[in-house]
């Protein structure tokens, strides 16, 4: 492992295979969220299912305790963007849930988070989500090795702009990862091409576009967690971390790395 500029952690390929399976156990534990998530089940519930998933995946819950945070997941309904507290909030048919989750493997950590509707939504909603997910590919499949960080933010903002009149968060952004869940360099949702640190091989990122109905302003609730809307509007935020090999990027928290997503957008794929 090696260092960068502003403290930018450069993982070793070995390193890089350990946070691979963190990535497993956070991609696995998504989907039993998003087969769990239905109208009459809490979040607290929810929360419970992932922390005993985590646990008995041979890793540790990032979240519970990070910074006095109570849970092993952050589930923010509705007009709640994120960082929700699980508790006695229960889901009804209509919502939106966005699930974050985050595992430590021997030091290592992944981290990732879906958008999932519960029961019927409105034609509106699904195409919230679905802008949200696929500007989160547009920026993986954006980096190269000798690009910029920026190179992701401008296309995860090109793909919003051009896909309907969305707020994009500013005050909440991607981030490096690796022996802590939040490390340099910020990856912003919105910009330029062609600033900030060089990719290379290596450096593990994640992407999380946070869009909204309404506008970019947010505010954060009393219990200093829970980011929601100011205007009310509701929201949707996926997320997925990734390294680039010498071959392309690698989505470490995917359970297929990427590779179908990636193979659709015509950029290689760099797992194994």
């Amino acid at each position: 492992m090696g260092l960068l500029d502003r403290g930018i952690e450069i993982k070793t390929p070995e390193q890089v295979d350990a946070m691979r399976c963190a990535g497993l156990v956070v991609g696995r534990t998504l989907e039993l969220m998003r087969s769990s998530a239905r109208a009459g089940i809490s979040t607290g519930e929810l929360d419970a299912i992932a922390e005993d998933h985590i646990r008995a995946s041979g890793a540790t819950p990032s979240f519970k305790g990070y910074h006095g945070f109570p849970g092993s997941i952050c589930a923010s309904v509705n007009d709640e963007v994120v960082h929700g507290i699980p508790g006695p909030r229960v889901l009804a048919d209509g919502d939106l849930v966005s699930i974050d989750c985050g595992a430590i493997v021997d030091g290592w950590h992944g981290d990732a988070a879906i958008t999932v509707a519960v029961g019927e939504v409105s034609d509106e909603l699904h195409h919230l989500m679905r802008v949200t997910e696929e500007a989160m590919w547009r920026g993986i499949a954006a980096a190269r090795p000798g690009g910029r960080v920026s190179d992701i933010s401008h296309a995860v903002e090109q793909h919003v702009r051009s896909s309907g009149n969305f707020g994009i968060l500013e005050d909440y952004t991607g981030h490096g990862i690796g022996t802590q869940m939040h490390q340099p360099p910020d990856v912003p949702n919105y910009g330029k091409a062609g600033r900030g640190p060089k990719l290379v091989r290596g450096l593990a990122l994640a992407v999380e576009p946070m869009i909204t109905l309404g506008t970019k302003e947010s505010e954060v609730l009393e219990d200093d967690w829970t980011v929601v809307t100011a205007d009310g509007s509701w929201a949707a935020h996926f997320e997925h971390t990734f390294t680039l090999t010498p071959q392309g990027a690698w989505v470490l928290t995917a359970l297929d790395g990427g590779e179908e997503m990636l193979g659709r957008l015509g950029v290689p794929f760099g797992g194994r």
